[in-house]
């Protein structure tokens, strides 16, 4: 498994390009934005994209939605249902149509398996991405920090709860977020000040 990491949009959101090496098979992870740039990096590692996960609605993880739909045809666009009722208000634009996932669904990416965890609180339908040892956060668990509440949807209790939920997972993992550096769970256990609360530390 190999994730490249691409910052783009106005606001420096983190998409990833999840790849399968084996097969050439990869996914898109939050492309907010910088369409044409994510299509050279795709490009420039020959890689079939087999899907674009959304970690939630918000425009800055969805930004180059429409614009890979054109150039990638056929590529299935997935998002928890509780964001697409959500689609067309002013912080979730619409983005076309959206194929459902939610808690415990298992996707294939080429041989590797992309499981789903339904973790509100940022938005109703925010999820993480759990592939091998590797956690797509979105913006529910930041380097140090923790997703904003006070959007429409947001939710500091449930996002308490998601959080608790990430830091209860056994074992280590590279924790991949929307937006700042990556981390590790072990890390963020340690010294991150919401988890740690949410985990009753």
């Amino acid at each position: 498994m190999k994730v490249k990491l691409m910052q783009v949009g106005e606001i420096g959101t983190n998409c990833y390009l999840l790849e399968d090496e084996t097969a050439n098979a990869a996914a898109l992870v939050d492309p907010g934005g910088e369409a044409e740039g994510i299509l050279e990096q795709i490009r420039a590692d020959g890689v079939e994209v087999r899907a674009i996960f959304l970690t939630h609605g918000h425009y800055d993880h969805t930004g180059a939605v429409r614009a890979l739909r054109e150039a990638l045809p056929g590529v299935p666009v997935y998002l928890h249902p509780a964001d697409a009722a959500l689609l067309g208000t002013a912080v979730m634009p619409p983005i076309g149509e959206t194929l459902p996932y939610d808690e415990g669904d298992a996707l294939p990416v080429g041989s590797l398996t992309v499981r789903v965890i339904h973790t509100p609180g940022h938005t109703p339908g925010g999820v993480t991405l759990r592939v091998e040892e590797a956690l797509f956060t979105g913006d529910t668990l930041f380097q140090g920090s923790m997703g904003r509440t006070d959007l429409g949807g947001g939710s500091y209790d449930q996002l308490m709860h998601s959080l608790k939920r990430l830091g209860e997972l056994e074992g280590d993992f590279q924790v991949l977020p929307g937006h700042m550096g990556v981390s590790t769970l072990d890390r963020e256990r340690k010294s991150n000040y919401f988890l740690r609360e949410a985990m009753g530390l």
